[in-house]
């Protein structure tokens, strides 16, 4: 039995049927196993099932004994938002003790079963009835984010109510320890162009971590406009080109680690061609992902039995996403990290300007340091990584390992910090690397010996005045 939306029910038909006395409403539109569930009730408990094809309210609800309803996924616009339908599954809800109330198709075999047999307990009603109120409020957060606006000025993306309405995709083995339990949840509603929305075309079943770090390494590459690379490890960028030439691009990204770069994840922001795939599959990798994959390119990819192959189309819509963090007792909330950059409105804080090409060299490197955990420093070359430097209490230490990682590349880097230097030790050691031009935000109440030792040096520094953290 197929149901699908009818007269003016916006997606929630309403079929009921009376079986000994006991009535029982359904109303889905997610009807996965629907029709086995019912034939089940009615073939092995003797339920007889009529479609009444009628609207029902809330009295109804009150003398029914079974309630078998989901709602229909909130697309966006105002004049599809359902009403009755969660009223009604919030009314079936409140009396869980007389109401048996399902929305998960998963539920069926077992609530099933227990129908069937000798009933279902109070506690178990009182699941279903957690369950149904979740789905109602997930399906009202969808609806109150669908209509969050970019331009007020009373900004109620941060407003004094929040609630964040996430459906599960998929349950994983276990979280990011084999001790732990996970699942994956997409926040509604849903977006394209984000890993949520990724079409997985081969490979293994994702893990916990595989995700985190392929959701690093697709914000990465989607970020820069070029045609680009990013190879992530523990979330962190270890490799990343810009280059025309897609193979070169990759080439390059994994020439600035390959040590880091066996067994972590490769993004790249255009449809991935046969000559990429070809180098590509000399090394191992957990996960590839693009847009889109060229045929040959897919097919060749694919005679690598394990490898995780996402596909991940269509761009954001809509306001910048927030971000979340917990922490005990509570939720930090954030806009993105998404800022306009304009190299032009830069500061110039040196004797030396720095010249056309290092400028672009720098907002190449600028871009890159945004995605590397603080305290951040990135070195690049030709429009690629050369080193990094991430994650350390103090900011000279990320340069000494950003010029370890780089070697003998680091002479004619530019570099990029995420936070303005404290001290002028930082751009000392780059100096003596070979370092030829900073990009910073500057800030600092030792900003002038900063630039004291650029100058010493013959540095170009700029300051962008805004900050990157990344913790």
């Amino acid at each position: 039995m197929a149901l699908r939306p009818q007269g003016n029910h916006k997606g929630c038909p309403y079929i009921e049927k009376q079986e000994r006395g006991v009535k029982a409403i359904v109303g889905v539109w997610d009807d996965r196993g629907l029709s086995v569930f019912l034939d089940r009730l009615r073939t092995v408990g003797g339920f007889d099932v009529v479609p009444a094809g009628r609207a029902v309210g809330v009295k109804e609800i009150e003398g029914s004994g079974l309630v078998v309803m989901n709602l229909r996924p909130f697309t966006g616009a105002v004049e599809d938002i359902d009403i009755s339908g969660t009223a009604l599954l919030r009314a079936a809800a409140k009396r869980f003790a007389a109401v048996a109330v399902v929305v998960d198709p998963d539920d069926y075999p077992w609530v099933a079963t227990a129908l069937t047999g000798g009933g279902l307990s109070l506690d178990q009603r009182r699941m279903l009835a957690h369950k149904a109120f979740q789905h109602v409020s997930s399906y009202d957060a969808s609806v109150a984010a669908s209509l969050r606006g970019e331009e007020d000025p009373s900004d109620p993306t941060l407003g004094p109510d929040l609630v964040i309405g996430l459906r599960r995709l998929q349950s994983l083995r276990y979280g990011e320890n084999p001790h732990q339990k996970s699942a994956f949840y997409q926040e509604l509603p849903a977006r394209a162009g984000v890993i949520a929305s990724a079409k997985q075309l081969h490979g293994k079943e994702l893990s916990h971590n595989n995700i985190i770090d392929a959701d690093a390494a697709w914000s990465v590459a989607r970020d820069f406009e070029e045609q680009t690379f990013a190879i992530v490890k523990h979330t962190n960028p270890c490799g990343l080109a810009s280059r025309g030439n897609q193979a070169e691009a990759y080439r390059l990204a994994f020439a600035g680690d390959p040590v880091s770069a066996f067994g972590g994840i490769v993004a790249c922001n255009r449809e991935l061609t046969l000559a990429a795939a070809e180098e590509m599959r000399k090394i191992f990798f957990e996960i590839v992902i693009a847009p889109s994959f060229q045929t040959d390119a897919l097919a060749l990819l694919k005679k690598k039995r394990d490898l995780r192959i996402l596909e991940i189309t269509g761009g954001a819509a809509g306001p910048p996403p927030l971000d979340y963090r917990r922490v005990s007792g509570g939720m930090l909330v954030q806009t993105a990290d998404e800022l306009p950059e304009n190299p032009k409105s830069w500061r110039v804080v040196t004797g030396r300007a720095p010249s056309t090409d290092e400028l672009a060299e720098l907002a190449f490197a600028w871009r890159a340091v945004k995605h590397v955990k603080s305290n951040a420093i990135v070195l690049t070359k030709e429009r690629a990584l050369r080193g990094m430097g991430a994650g350390q209490p103090n900011r000279v230490t990320s340069v000494g390992l950003a010029l370890r990682a780089a070697g003998d590349e680091a002479k004619g880097c530019v570099l990029a910090s995420d936070a303005f230097f404290p001290f002028a030790d930082g751009v000392e050691a780059a100096v003596e690397g070979g370092v030829t031009a900073i990009a910073q935000p500057g800030g600092s109440i030792r900003d002038e010996e900063v630039i004291a030792a650029a100058d010493a040096a013959g540095l170009a520094m700029v300051f962008t005045g805004a900050r990157h953290f990344k913790h």
